[in-house]
C-alpha cells in the first residue's frame, strides 16, 4: 500500500465514520442550519420582498430590478410550498439557498437583493416574524382552552367537590370555581403573550451586521410593511437580541408547567380511588395486559411535554449567558429550542383543550368526596366565631375537639348530636347544622373571588366579556 494511501486511512479513522472527507466534512456539519431553519422561508422571503421594495423606492436600485427580485422570490415561495424546492446543506443556511436560487432564476439582478443588509440583521428579522407569528398562534389556542373551561364552569358552577391543600381534603369547592382557577392561569399566560408581542414588535432589519449602513435606507417603510409598531434603535443590540425568543420560551415553560399541573390532576381525578371524571376513548388507551385498564395518555404526554419545554429555555439561556456583542455563531443554536417547544406547546394546549371539553364530569363521585376529612371544620369555628362570639383561636380550639369526637365515633360533624357538641362549648345552638353541610358551606363563601355559586357565575360573566 503506498505511504500516501495509508496516511489518508489514519486521517480518515481520525476523524470518524460520518466524517470521511476530513476536517471540511466536519465544518459542514456543524456549520449547516438548513436542516432546521428552512422553516423560516416565509420569513425570510417576506422580508426580503420588503426589503428590495424599500431599495426601490429609495433610488438604491432600479425598479426594474425590484420587479425581477419579487417575481423571483414569489417563484421561490411557491416551489418550496408545492414541494419542488431543493435544499443544499453546501449553502448552510436558507438564506443563502433562497438567494441561490433567486440567481438562477433572474441572474445579476438577485445580487443587488443585499444591498445595506447582512445575514446578520437578516435572520434577526425572519426569527423575529416566526415567534412573533408563533405567539399570535399561542394567544389564539389560549383563547379556545380559557373558552372551553368558561364552558365547563358554567355548566358545574353548584357541582360541589372537595378542595385540597397538601392534596388533603380542605374545604367543600365547586368544581366550576376549580375550573375558573384555570381560566386566571391561562388567563395570565395569555396576558404575558400580548406583552411578548408588544415587547418584540421592532424591526431588525436595516441593522445590518452590526453598525447600520450608509446607504440612505428608510427603516420605517420596512418596518410598517413588515408588520412592526418601528424600527429597532440600536444597530448592536437589534443583531445580538434574542430576547424575543427567551421570552417565548419563559412564556413557553410558566404555561407549559400549567399545562402540567391541569394534567396531574386529571390524572388522579381519573383514578378508580378518585373516579372525579371519566376520559373517552380519544384521550386514552387501554393497556397491552390488563383488559380493564384505560390509561390517561394524552394527559401523562402533556405533563411530560414540560420538561422538554422548560429544558429548551434552560439551553438557550446557557448558549447566550457568555456572548459578547454583537453577534457570535453560537446564536445560531437558538432556533431548534424554539421551534421545538412551540411545537410541544401547541400539540399540548390542542391536546388539554379536547380533554376538558370532551371529559365526564362525574357530580355524584365529587359530592360524595367533598364532605370527607371533615372538610366542613372551618364553617363550624366561623360559625362560633360569628355567632357565639369566641375568638378565633378558642374556637379552632373547640372545633378541634369536634373532629376528635368525630373521628371516635367514625361519623361526619354533621351527624354528632347538639348535647355531643354542647359538651365542647355550651354556647353551641341548632343553628349550627345550617353550616356543615357541604352544600351549605360553599354558598356562605361569597367574598369576592369566593366559591359560592353566585360569585362564580359572576366571575364567569367578567370573563366571557373579555375573552
Amino acid at each position: 500500500m503506498a505511504e500516501d494511501t495509508k496516511n489518508m486511512k489514519s486521517s480518515n479513522q481520525m476523524w470518524g465514520g460520518r466524517f470521511a472527507s476530513g476536517p471540511s466534512a466536519i465544518m459542514e456539519e456543524i456549520n449547516a442550519s438548513i436542516g432546521f431553519d428552512k422553516k423560516l422561508y416565509a420569513q425570510d422571503i417576506r422580508g426580503s420582498i420588503a426589503h428590495a421594495t424599500m431599495l426601490a423606492h429609495q433610488g438604491i436600485i432600479s425598479a426594474e430590478d425590484k420587479d425581477k427580485i419579487v417575481h423571483g422570490l414569489n417563484t421561490i415561495l411557491s416551489e418550496i410550498e408545492e414541494g419542488r424546492f431543493t435544499f443544499s446543506r453546501k449553502l448552510e443556511d436558507i438564506h443563502m439557498n433562497i438567494e441561490a436560487r433567486l440567481a438562477e432564476l433572474i441572474g445579476p439582478a438577485a445580487g443587488r437583493l443585499h444591498t445595506a443588509r447582512s445575514r446578520n440583521d437578516q435572520v434577526a428579522l425572519d426569527f423575529r416574524l416566526w415567534v412573533k407569528e408563533e405567539l399570535q398562534k399561542v394567544e389564539a389556542s389560549l383563547t379556545t382552552l380559557i373558552a372551553a373551561f368558561l364552558d365547563r364552569a358554567e355548566e358545574h358552577a353548584e357541582t360541589v367537590m372537595p378542595g385540597f391543600t397538601h392534596l388533603q381534603t380542605a374545604q367543600p369547592v365547586t368544581f366550576g370555581h376549580h375550573c375558573m382557577a384555570y381560566v386566571e392561569m391561562f388567563g395570565r399566560d395569555r396576558q404575558r403573550v400580548r406583552h411578548a408581542i408588544e415587547h418584540m414588535d421592532e424591526s431588525p432589519i436595516g441593522a445590518a451586521a452590526l453598525a447600520g449602513t450608509g446607504f440612505p435606507i428608510d427603516r420605517q417603510m420596512t418596518a410598517r410593511a413588515l408588520g412592526f409598531r418601528e424600527p429597532t434603535r440600536n444597530s448592536i443590540d437589534t443583531v445580538s437580541d434574542r430576547d424575543f425568543a427567551l421570552e417565548f420560551l419563559s412564556i413557553a415553560s410558566i404555561c407549559a408547567t400549567h399545562l402540567s399541573r391541569l394534567a396531574e390532576e386529571i390524572v388522579i381525578w381519573s383514578t378508580p380511588q378518585f373516579g372525579f371524571i371519566r376520559l373517552s376513548d380519544a384521550f386514552s388507551t387501554g393497556s397491552s395486559i390488563m383488559p380493564q385498564k384505560k390509561n390517561p395518555d394524552a394527559a401523562e404526554l402533556v405533563r411530560a411535554k414540560t420538561g422538554r419545554i422548560n429544558g429548551s429555555l434552560v439551553a438557550l439561556l446557557t448558549v447566550m449567558k457568555g456572548l459578547p456583542l454583537a453577534y457570535s455563531k453560537d446564536m445560531q443554536e437558538d432556533k431548534e429550542q424554539v421551534f421545538d417547544s412551540a411545537e410541544s406547546l401547541e400539540l399540548a394546549i390542542a391536546a388539554m383543550t379536547g380533554m376538558v371539553s370532551d371529559m365526564t364530569i362525574r357530580a355524584d363521585k365529587m359530592k360524595a368526596a367533598a364532605g370527607s376529612g371533615y372538610s366542613t371544620a372551618t364553617d363550624l369555628a366561623d360559625w362560633l366565631v360569628r355567632e357565639a362570639g369566641l375568638p378565633f383561636r378558642d374556637a379552632h380550639h373547640a372545633t378541634g375537639k369536634a373532629v376528635a369526637m368525630a373521628e371516635a365515633k367514625a361519623c361526619d360533624l354533621s351527624d354528632l348530636t347538639l348535647e355531643e357538641l354542647q359538651s365542647i362549648n355550651p354556647a353551641i345552638t341548632a343553628g349550627i347544622f345550617d353550616v356543615l353541610t357541604v352544600e351549605a358551606s360553599v354558598a356562605s363563601r361569597k367574598s369576592f373571588g369566593g366559591t359560592a355559586p353566585s360569585e362564580v357565575k359572576k366571575q364567569i360573566a367578567w370573563w366571557r366579556a373579555r375573552n
